[in-house]
């Protein structure tokens, strides 16, 4: 994809230190591609685990400034940045598009997205919540404050570059952290492109530059470790994996660091007997093929009532097969390509697996033949619940169909997994919502919708899916300690 020159010309390929981008100490650097077509992008800095102390040294050094700067003035900064980022809305689509895949109507939705994150902590950031009262003793009062943790790490995911930094970054600096950014590095270039955005603003502003810091590498541990391992880090936020995540906790319990992870899913979509079958097949595409099924709250697995299996299979096929695969920026195209050919790979030995443990084909389970790293929209039926395509995330195009007879059983199959992100259910009947919310093991459920996500509610899951908050007032209490003063 070529970028347009007012975006090839203005994307940092450095590590942002102090208010400065810089190359790597060691010199080195990692190439970022274009998925839909397999071209490099750019050649970005490949940081060291030397680059990362010193970004945390530029955080720990403005955290002070920073945490007494006025909350105000912190929330005027991030409205800026909110207007810049939506006045170059195109651009940075067009950049998000380049690196991950996405089709640009996808794109510029993330923009929006992501930009909601910004505004509303910007809304936020004069709204700390405090106490003050008499003790129920009578002999002292009682003063609760609201502060900053103090300088946080923050490890993004390549499958949404712009929300997943916005969510992460607007709250910290909205409570008054200093950041310090590993991108992932697939998709770092949106993230630095942010960066850049705010760091301006910090110097035209004369605040500290070196609240935002960011460390691009292709060695997250190099990055994660020396960190993890500092006592000036005070907070870890990571979005990724399961057993990355697990990982992580592990080594950040040295320094008993605060820590918040948003980490797999394996999302069950309920469709019952009484559902509006129209409705849930279109939420059925949105909450599957959002790019191309690459998102941690991405329907993996349909549970459907077996009296309206195959009306549902049905309708999901023709949907699928109305879809159009191709590259992000062509026009008219709605499925990108996956993210490297790893992730083809896996999803086309996943599918191969379930054809032959008994799953039928409805449509897809293939890999087309064009440059870039596509797979085919696929919907298969006659799943056993046993088999890859459902105990594990796809990550990918593919909407395996398993049929249950009573909203029971419907529910065992929804909670027989470790994760618990997200659910989705179609139904008319408000009783049966009331007990799914529950008796389902998920942070969040959709009902009647395949959209769950908003910035001003709380975003997370339970199980191995993760812990802490993302979005809403909860996404803020992360990044703020209670100081108690007894009078």
């Amino acid at each position: 994809m070529t970028l347009p020159p007012t975006v090839a010309a203005h994307v940092p390929t450095g590590i942002l230190i102090d208010g400065a981008w810089r190359p790597a100490g060691s010199g080195r650097t990692f190439s970022v591609n274009d998925p839909g077509t397999t071209e490099s992008l750019f050649d970005v800095a490949d940081g060291g685990s030397e680059d990362a102390l010193d970004a945390l040294t530029a955080a720990s050094d403005a955290f002070p400034q920073w945490r007494a700067t006025a909350p105000r003035v912190r929330s005027e900064l991030l409205r800026a940045v909110f207007e810049t980022i939506t006045a170059r809305t195109e651009d940075i689509a067009a950049l998000v598009t380049a690196e991950g895949g996405k089709p640009l109507a996808e794109s510029r939705a993330e923009v929006a997205y992501g930009a909601d994150y910004i505004r509303w902590y910007a809304e936020q950031a004069v709204r700390f919540e405090g106490l003050a009262r008499r003790a129920p003793s009578g002999a002292n009062h009682q003063l609760v404050l609201r502060r900053a943790v103090g300088p946080a790490l923050l490890i993004t995911p390549w499958n949404f570059p712009i929300a997943m930094i916005a969510r992460k970054v607007a709250p910290a600096l909205a409570a008054g952290c200093s950041v310090v950014i590993k991108p992932a590095q697939l998709t770092p270039l949106t993230t630095a492109y942010v960066a850049e955005i705010i760091r301006a603003e910090l110097a035209d502003r004369g605040l500290p530059t070196g609240v935002i810091n960011v460390v691009p590498s292709a060695s997250a541990r190099s990055i994660s470790g020396p960190l993890l391992s500092d006592p000036r880090l005070r907070k870890l936020s990571f979005t990724g994996s399961t057993e990355v995540g697990s990982a992580l906790l592990k080594a950040s319990a040295d320094t008993v660091l605060r820590t918040s992870m948003e980490l797999g899913g394996n999302a069950p979509f309920l469709v019952f007997e009484d559902a509006d079958i129209d409705a849930a097949v279109t939420g059925a595409v949105q909450a599957k093929m959002r790019n191309a099924g690459q998102t941690c709250v991405a329907a993996n697995r349909f549970l459907v009532h077996a009296s309206v299996a195959e009306e549902f299979t049905a309708a999901l096929t023709v949907a699928f097969d109305k879809l159009v695969v191709g590259h992000g920026a062509d026009e008219g195209t709605t499925v990108g390509p996956l993210i490297e050919q790893a992730a083809v790979d896996r999803v086309d030995e996943v599918v191969s697996e379930a054809v032959d443990g008994g799953a039928r084909v409805r449509t897809g389970a293939e890999r087309p033949d064009r440059p870039g790293y596509f797979y085919a929209p696929t919907v298969l039926d006659r799943v056993s619940p046993d088999l890859r395509v459902i105990t594990e995330e796809t990550f990918g195009p593919v909407a395996p169909v398993v049929t249950f007879g009573s909203e029971e059983e419907a529910v065992a199959l929804a909670n027989s997994t470790p994760f618990g992100l997200v659910a989705y259910a179609y139904t008319r009947d408000i009783a049966r919502v009331l007990r799914l919310a529950e008796s389902v093991d998920t942070g969040m459920l959709g009902v009647n919708r395949g959209l769950v996500s908003d910035a001003s509610a709380p975003f997370g899951g339970v199980k191995s899916s993760g812990l802490g908050r993302e979005g809403g007032e909860a996404g803020m209490e992360e990044y703020l300690e209670s100081v108690y003063v007894a009078i």
